[in-house]
């Protein structure tokens, strides 16, 4: 598909045609393979194993809530001219399976491989828990999955590729350890990671954390009456110091557990998307440091 967007864009530009040949958003003289995510995490570790030899942009813009969010005509324009398509799967974008039968671009699920852990309450009991890129070490499968899928892309530069990916494991592997040494330390009660969502499952199991959640996953309605009691009397129960809230969502029902308990309001997590450039994770790597500092600081009522 790439080679053939070549020789369309040289054909129209031999006659002086004004035409939409690269990919989403792309002017015209850049002919890279287009690689296309559903959120702007997988755009960042993508880019890193891709370096410039492809590229890679996301569906959604930063901040954006990813599980139901509906596609736009723009966006489907996009996916008409990517060259691949990567999805974190896990049931994640419950709107990608409408999405994708509009491209006929192929597609990879990059947590393929990863051993998922199963959400325990709630409508989506038994269902696989799809925030598994909250452990480094799973992102490291999905840096595998992307390398693969890229070499297949773009053969001649498979090379650049898995040397691109272990190098980015290599720093997953460093923030990892920064992230489980840094909580190492906190005494039992406060081995607690209460949040909104339960978003933050595999963070808490490469880390030693109890979760707790308000809800399970995102949805139109959320924070029940029954949930909110659920999560106050955990706080209660367990003495915990500090309660969280992610950055895509209102922290109004975690201000309630809040003000019922006396515990912190430890701050806001990111989960779901990346913050712009300006902002406090403009990266992954930003992402998985900035909530390991937020928590333990929120849990041992430091300055993070």
């Amino acid at each position: 598909m790439a080679n053939l967007r070549k020789a369309v864009c040289a054909l129209a530009a031999s006659t002086l045609v004004l035409t939409a040949c690269g990919g989403p958003g792309a002017g015209d003289s850049d002919h890279r393979p287009v690689v296309l995510t559903t959120f702007t995490v997988l755009a960042d570790i993508a880019s890193n194993v891709a370096g410039d030899k492809l590229r890679v942009e996301s569906i959604t813009k930063p901040g954006a809530e990813i599980h139901g969010y509906e596609p736009t005509p723009d966006d489907i324009k996009k996916a008409a001219k990517a060259d691949l398509i990567l999805d974190n799967g896990l049931n994640l974008e419950a709107w990608f399976a409408r999405f994708v039968k509009e491209s006929d671009a192929p597609h990879k699920v990059v947590s393929e491989g990863v051993q998922p852990i199963a959400i325990g309450e709630d409508a989506y009991q038994g269902k696989p828990n799809p925030h598994a890129w909250m452990s480094p070490t799973n992102v490291g499968i999905y840096v595998d999955n992307m390398v693969k899928a890229f070499s297949e892309l773009s053969s001649g530069d498979a090379a650049v590729f898995t040397a691109n990916g272990d190098a980015y494991k290599a720093k997953l592997k460093g923030v990892r350890d920064e992230m489980t040494g840094a909580l190492s330390g906190l005494p039992e009660n406060e081995r607690a990671l209460v949040s909104c969502e339960g978003a933050f499952s595999y963070l808490a199991r490469d880390a030693g954390l109890t979760e707790r959640y308000i809800w399970a996953v995102n949805a139109e309605q959320q924070a029940t009456p029954q949930q909110i009691t659920r999560a106050i009397e955990f706080v209660k129960q367990n003495k915990v110091p500090a309660v969280f809230c992610e950055s895509t969502v209102s922290d109004a029902p975690m201000r309630q557990v809040v003000s019922a308990t006396g515990a912190a309001f430890g701050g806001v997590l990111y989960v779901d998307s990346l913050s712009g450039p300006e902002g406090p994770v403009p990266t992954y790597l930003d992402l998985i440091r900035h909530d390991s500092k937020t928590i333990v600081a929120g849990l041992t009522g430091a300055k993070p």
